[in-house]
């Protein structure tokens, strides 16, 4: 049982340089839970939410939405990336950041549409 939704916690989202920002945008945390219910599947969060310092260190975009909480890099265990890219590209076609990795998913909760 997590602290922020019924599968995750707090702690999974906050930076990961150990500065305590850990504010989470509570649209992103709705769609992640629902992601969840809809794979079935643990969710991994790899990164959510960054300070600038921290950023910058990893590569970061200027205005990247993990520095606002909107963003979060993860995997769904069992289920190849691929597939669900296709499944929020499919859900989401006119809006939200989705980017395709070979680890995983960026998503985030821009107002625009943004693709990867």
């Amino acid at each position: 049982m997590g602290d922020l939704t019924h599968n995750f916690s707090r702690w999974e989202f906050a930076c990961k340089c150990g500065c305590g920002f850990d504010t989470v945008d509570y649209e992103l945390l709705t769609l992640l839970q629902d992601f969840r219910r809809h794979f079935g599947r643990r969710i991994v969060i790899y990164s959510g939410v960054r300070c600038s310092s921290y950023n910058a260190l990893v590569g970061g975009a200027t205005d990247s939405q993990h520095l606002v909480g909107k963003a979060a890099d993860f995997h769904i265990e069992g289920i190849i990336p691929e597939m669900v890219y296709n499944y929020l590209n499919d859900r989401f076609p006119n809006k939200y950041g989705i980017g395709l990795y070979e680890w995983g998913i960026h998503f985030d909760v821009r107002s625009d549409k943004a693709r990867w």
